[in-house]
């Protein structure tokens, strides 16, 4: 299995290096040459398997032999050992033909968990039999920097820089990042949004001096393999509602696209997901470049559902990629062109491919309050925010087929934001114990501008440390 850039400037490389890379030098995003394929049978036979085991067949169809398939095995019961619902994943149905997806029963109580745990534990044995050490450089809209804080904690081959908006994100999010002790970790409090820390991010990456310097790699849904990991629960969900045998539909609250990418990548593969919906908050761009075929930047504003206030969403970059026929040309066009003026046009016959797959929904402030509290008063259950705003989507988006089973993918559990819980609701959701200790411990970052050559110098001198 080989790996190309979405931009078509950088050389191939194996499983070994998406990994451990995350960025392509040219700037683009790795996907693979050749998607693997999977069928009916093997489809099938997920159905009721141990969620590790699931995983352990995923990944190894995009390892290729790099990876031995009982290490593989291993790293995934480890990794999904952490997670304290024996189904990792959990459904729970919510209305007839309509299913919750539970995402954050991990240690961070967010679907990042689902990727970051695994991922971290492909590092280790990466490094490990190579003797290297790397530093990671994680930019993140609130949940993502939590989970890969708390999975590469301590780890002896691997540092760890965290960026994240300045005021943007929910306390219990910061506090998952921030009161980590450990020596191999920093986080920093950046002077701006979270597209700001992105745009940081990707400009290390493009200083190939810089990079090799403080062997850098990235985490972000930039690397592939947190995309590998995340189709799994695709699979996981659709055959316990029937599939192959029938099409599944799906909805995602996405701000950087990467979890309704990997359900498209899922598709590819042969899972028959019926559509999905990607649901978006205020923060729209997504929306918008699915309805009317422009992706253009806005300015991002600050909601109740902030994992999901990003005003670019970096793995669109893929799905352009993909359907544009795999012209990493004209991509490379593109998405240089977009950095340049903020606006990109999709081609009419690319747009009509997504489309095929894709509906894009803009949800409201309003409209995100009474989702929590309707199903509130439905259930009696607490959601948060990013979890609402994909079941006002679900109700938004014309279903396609009745008889296609509707799955809304429930990413943070509502503990991580109790002050929208409670405007919407009047009610505190419990926390839980994995939570319960953080408000007593002393928080630990650094503050810095949203200027790169900052950033830069930050980790330049965390890595020589």
């Amino acid at each position: 299995m080989r790996y190309v850039s979405t931009r078509g400037a950088a050389p191939q490389v194996g499983f070994m290096g998406a990994l451990l890379g995350g960025l392509a030098l040219d700037g683009g995003l790795y996907v693979p040459a050749a998607w693997p394929r999977l069928t009916p049978a093997e489809i099938a036979a997920f159905a009721g398997a141990p969620y590790a085991a699931v995983a352990a067949d995923i990944f190894g169809r995009f390892a290729d032999g790099e990876i031995a398939p009982q290490v593989l095995q291993t790293l995934c019961a480890e990794a999904y050992a952490t997670f304290d619902h024996p189904a990792v994943t959990p459904l729970r149905q919510l209305a007839p033909g309509r299913f919750l997806l539970e995402l954050f029963h991990g240690p961070t109580l967010a679907f990042k968990d689902v990727a970051m745990q695994i991922l971290a534990r492909l590092y280790e044995h990466a490094l490990a039999s190579s003797g290297r050490t790397m530093t990671i450089v994680c930019a993140t809209s609130g949940d993502t920097g939590g989970a890969a804080v708390e999975a590469f904690r301590g780890r002896s081959n691997v540092r760890i820089v965290a960026l994240f908006p300045q005021g943007r994100i929910s306390e219990v999010q910061r506090r998952f990042m921030t009161t980590a002790a450990d020596d191999n970790v920093r986080n920093v409090a950046v002077a701006g949004d979270f597209d700001a820390c992105q745009a940081i991010l990707k400009s290390l990456f493009r200083d190939e001096a810089f990079a090799a310097e403080t062997q850098l790699s990235a985490v972000n849904s930039i690397n592939f393999a947190r995309i590998i990991a995340q189709t799994v629960y695709y699979f996981a969900a659709a055959t316990a509602l029937g599939a192959p045998l029938r099409s599944v539909g799906f909805v995602a609250p996405t701000g950087n696209f990467g979890d309704a990418y990997a359900g498209w990548a899922a598709r590819r593969m042969g899972l028959p997901i019926e559509h999905i919906v990607v649901a978006t908050n205020t923060n729209d761009i997504l929306a918008r470049a699915l309805q009317t075929g422009r992706y253009r930047r806005g300015q991002a504003v600050a909601t109740q559902s902030p994992a999901m206030d990003i005003q670019v969403a970096s793995n669109f970059e893929r799905l352009y990629f993909e359907s544009a026929g795999r012209g990493n040309r004209e991509t490379s066009a593109a998405f240089e062109g977009f950095e340049r003026t903020g606006a990109l046009d999709i081609p009419p016959a690319a747009l009509s491919e997504m489309q095929e797959v894709f509906t894009g929904v803009r949800v409201s402030e309003d409209q995100t309050r009474a989702a929590i509290r309707s199903e509130f008063e439905a259930t009696g259950e607490l959601v948060d925010p990013h979890t609402a705003v994909a079941l006002a989507g679900a109700d938004l988006a014309a279903r396609r087929s009745a008889s296609a089973p509707q799955v809304v993918l429930s990413t943070a559990h509502a503990a991580k934001f109790p002050e929208a819980v409670f405007e919407a609701t009047g009610r505190t959701p419990a926390i839980p114990a994995v939570a319960s200790h953080l408000a007593a411990l002393t928080e630990r970052f650094d503050r810095l501008p949203a200027d790169a050559e900052a950033v830069k110098a930050y980790v330049r001198a965390f890595a020589r440390g």
